[in-house]
């Protein structure tokens, strides 16, 4: 049963420069995090890694929350929300995708990820009555049908068995999290929450719930002392999660879930530019066209009203 809002929360705002300023810095923070991600899969499980990740960023953010004279203390209410951010924000969702990670191209997961866009569609409306527009809809709909073309050649070329099939599911389950982490964010802004000390909550929240599943799983909380896996730690905790994080949270509580979640489809293109210096990714006729339809994905769905 959707959740009836006032018509002043249900208007699409017209885009300032801090939302285009807060939106560059989220697809380019995350566009180069799946090369990261690569250096934290191999040989440390993908619960530990992202624990260690999450209380670095927790750290800094709450450091963050404190320096900017934010109040961090909260009734126990409040605290539930701050546990469902953690819940399908910063830990459930990242799990999954490290787990899928080993059983899938990174490719395909940026594919199954950028689907984010058109779930926050349906989950704004199903749970708070936001109706898309015709046009924001399209947008997504191009937009995805873009990243599908770029990574066709991926997608046909994958022997989907049943570990790929698995690695699959792990991915669209990790991308369902993400976005009803995103509903629970909109919402909690909605109650006039700030955003810096609610994500530092939810990252706390979520540092103690993958803590805890690594202890279950028994698990060791070692890491390597690598450059490599040291380096991608910092940037995924720095720049990723507290940066891209407290970026796109900001400009979901301005645009709404819809046109925010649309840079889930923008960020395969930067990793797909990564790809072609660093890992030698060819170019087809298939994948420029996919980039023609990203791009008018983005200037549809950034127009739409």
């Amino acid at each position: 049963m959707s959740v009836a809002q006032p018509a002043a929360l249900l208007q699409r705002p017209a885009f300032e420069p801090k939302d285009y300023g807060l939106y560059a810095i989220t697809v380019i923070a995350w566009g180069v995090s799946w090369i990261a991600m690569k250096g934290q899969i191999a040989n440390v499980a993908p619960e530990v890694s992202v624990f260690w990740r999450f209380v670095l960023a927790a750290s800094i953010m709450m450091a963050w929350a404190h320096f900017r004279g934010h109040n961090l203390a909260f009734p126990l209410k409040a605290h539930m929300r701050f546990a469902g951010l953690g819940a399908f924000l910063f830990s459930t969702n990242f799990t999954l995708f490290y787990y899928g990670a080993a059983h899938l191209p990174s490719g395909l997961l940026a594919v199954v990820f950028s689907t984010a866009s058109i779930f926050n569609l349906f989950l704004g409306l199903i749970l708070f009555g936001q109706r898309p527009s015709p046009q924001a809809l399209l947008a997504g709909l191009i937009g995805f049908s873009g990243i599908a073309l770029m990574f066709w050649p991926k997608l046909a070329g994958t022997d989907f068995n049943s570990d790929a099939a698995l690695g699959l599911g792990l991915c669209i389950l990790g991308t369902l999290s993400f976005c009803f982490g995103n509903m629970v964010s909109a919402d909690t802004q909605r109650k006039a929450f700030a955003v810096t000390p609610a994500t530092a909550w939810g990252m706390v929240y979520g540092m103690v719930f993958l803590g805890l599943f690594a202890a279950v799983r028994g698990q060791s909380f070692a890491v390597e002392l690598t450059v490599s896996y040291l380096g991608s730690l910092v940037y995924l905790a720095v720049v990723a999660s507290v940066i891209a994080f407290a970026s796109y949270l900001t400009l979901l509580g301005r645009i709404g879930s819809a046109r925010a979640g649309y840079a889930t489809v923008v960020f395969p293109v930067i990793a797909l530019a990564l790809s072609t210096v660093f890992e030698g990714y060819q170019w087809t006729n298939l994948s420029i066209a996919g980039l023609a339809c990203v791009l008018a994905g983005n200037v549809l769905m950034l127009r739409a009203r």
